[in-house]
Formats: C-alpha cells, sequence, structure tokens
C-alpha cells in the first residue's frame, strides 16, 4: 500500500492528511494558515506537516492544493492577490522534492475541488462542469470529460475577477461580502455577522438578512449566467463554506438564472451544491497528483 501527504493552502487555514493509494483519508487535520507571515512561513508549515507523516511511514507522494494561479508544470504560483505577502513566485514543487526527494505535484484550490466533485461528488459524470467556491472571494474551474481546462496561460476561469456593474464579480458576490452588507445595515462589525448567522436569523425572518441574501443570489445567478453562454456547462457545482446552505440558498440562485439565462439553456443546466465540502481540496490535490503521475509515465 502507498501512502500520501495532502496539503490544502487556503488563505485562513491548512488542511492536511494522510491518503492512501485509493484516495482514502486515513488521518486528518488543519492549522492556521497565518498568511500575514507570507510564503516562507507557509513553506516552513508544509514541511513540518511533511516531517510529521514521514516519521510513521515512507511516503510515495506529496500532492498541494493552493491559492493563487498555479503553473501545474513547474508546480509553483505565478500569481496571488495581498492576501498571502510573497507568494507569487513560490516554488513549491522544486523546493519540496530537491528538500525530501519525494514526488511533488501542485494545483489551484479551486481546480482540486472540482476534481473532487467530479471524481466523487456533485459533478460526477458530467461532460462539460463548472465549479465555483466562494468564501473570501469567488474561485472558478471549468472541467471536460474530468480534466481540468487551464486555458492558455494556466488562468482559465479566474471568475472572481469578472467585470460586473464598474466592480468584479466577487466583490459583488462573495460570502464575506454578504457579511460585511448585514453589518453595515445593522452598523455592527462584520465579525459579528459570519454567513451561518446570517442564513439562521434570516430563517427567523429577519429581514436586513434576507434581502441581503436575496441580493447575492441576484449576483451569483447572474454571474453564473454569463458563464454558463459561454460554457454552456451541463452543471454548475457551488461550493465553500456556502454549500452548507443549500437548502435556503438553492431555490434563490435557481430563480435568478431562470431570469438571466434563455430557457433553452437554463432547461439544460444543472445547478448542485459541493458535496466534499471541507476535504475537497486535500481530495483534488491527490487525483490532480494522479493523473501528473500517470501523464509523466
Amino acid at each position: 500500500m502507498r501512502y500520501y501527504i495532502s496539503i490544502d493552502i487556503g488563505g485562513t487555514s491548512i488542511k492536511y492528511g494522510l491518503l492512501d493509494e485509493e484516495g482514502r483519508i486515513l488521518e486528518k487535520s488543519s492549522i492556521d494558515t497565518e498568511a500575514h507571515r507570507g510564503a516562507a512561513a507557509i513553506l516552513e508549515k508544509a514541511g513540518r506537516i511533511i516531517d510529521l507523516y514521514r516519521e510513521k511511514q515512507e511516503i510515495s507522494g506529496i500532492c498541494i492544493s493552493t491559492a493563487g494561479m498555479v503553473d501545474c508544470e513547474k508546480g509553483e504560483i505565478f500569481y496571488s492577490g495581498e492576501l498571502i505577502p510573497h507568494y507569487t513566485g513560490t516554488p513549491f514543487k522544486k523546493v519540496l522534492e530537491e528538500t525530501y526527494g519525494i514526488p511533488c505535484e501542485v494545483e489551484n484550490d479551486v481546480n482540486c475541488a472540482g476534481l473532487a466533485e467530479y471524481k466523487n461528488g456533485a459533478a460526477s459524470g458530467s461532460r462539460v462542469a463548472v465549479c465555483l467556491t466562494l468564501g473570501t472571494g469567488i474561485g472558478g474551474c471549468i472541467l471536460i470529460d474530468g480534466k481540468v481546462f487551464h486555458g492558455f496561460s494556466s488562468s482559465a476561469c479566474e471568475i472572481g475577477y469578472m467585470n460586473m456593474y464598474g466592480s468584479d464579480f466577487q466583490t459583488l458576490g462573495a460570502s464575506s461580502i454578504l457579511s460585511k452588507n448585514v453589518a453595515e445595515k445593522k452598523q455592527e462589525d462584520p465579525k459579528a455577522w459570519p454567513g451561518i448567522r446570517i442564513f439562521e436569523e434570516a430563517g427567523r425572518g429577519d429581514a436586513v438578512c434576507i434581502a441581503a441574501i436575496e441580493q447575492m443570489a441576484e449576483i451569483l445567478g447572474e454571474g453564473i449566467a454569463n458563464i454558463c453562454y459561454v460554457m454552456n456547462p451541463e452543471v454548475v457545482v457551488l461550493g465553500g463554506g456556502i454549500a452548507a446552505q443549500e437548502a435556503y440558498l438553492k431555490p434563490l440562485v435557481t430563480d435568478q438564472l431562470r431570469r438571466f439565462l434563455k430557457p433553452v439553456i437554463f432547461e439544460k443546466t444543472r445547478l448542485e451544491f459541493a458535496k466534499q465540502r471541507n476535504d475537497a481540496g486535500m481530495l483534488g490535490a491527490f487525483y490532480h497528483f494522479q493523473m501528473r503521475r500517470q501523464e509523466c509515465s
């Protein structure tokens, strides 16, 4: 039996675990990213995780899922926003392979989440799928016959930057904006209004929370519809923490898609919510590693 370390690096937390060759998660945990400490600190944390598991058994591969735009051939970050200082240029594959002598593959976190949903989730068996993750921003992934479409320069489906109303998709429709909008209306700290509380209060009839969620659904519906006109996906999968609110949010977003899409396209486009949740990044990183190894063999 072969064993693999999978590390999912997000802006808030780093999820990590030990997987077997069948993709079963044998152990898992998480630590704070401490993104403000920058790329060097994240590489150091990855190293400590690898050391932890190498003490237990032989490791056959290191699988990395990470925020930022990733050059999968080089296994490095070629562009990152300001959330993680000095992250652009971080050569994960080179550093980890040279340090440990273990094969390493790196992929963008949303692409990893999409792979997880295709392999065993809401996009399973689809020919063309678009997966979105909603959190601090909005990330996107295009899957064609189960393979991530990276585009010409590995920056396909960076939909968060899509222009809308003089702003962009993620500035208007991300989960973090939902908290900000409610907090502004109530003149309170956004930290007091995490998404889960907003949906709970909306369920109790809070007018401010209801209106903010409906506004978010409208932005999502219009943004997703624009993507559908270009990609004509069989299924659109919504992931991130918002996936837990499927019962409340799915009817609202579906109504907006019906509004913004021509019936002939709407009727052939499924909206689903992610199934893999917190494990998606780790699982997708493992699937990406497998696919890269097959391509290189």
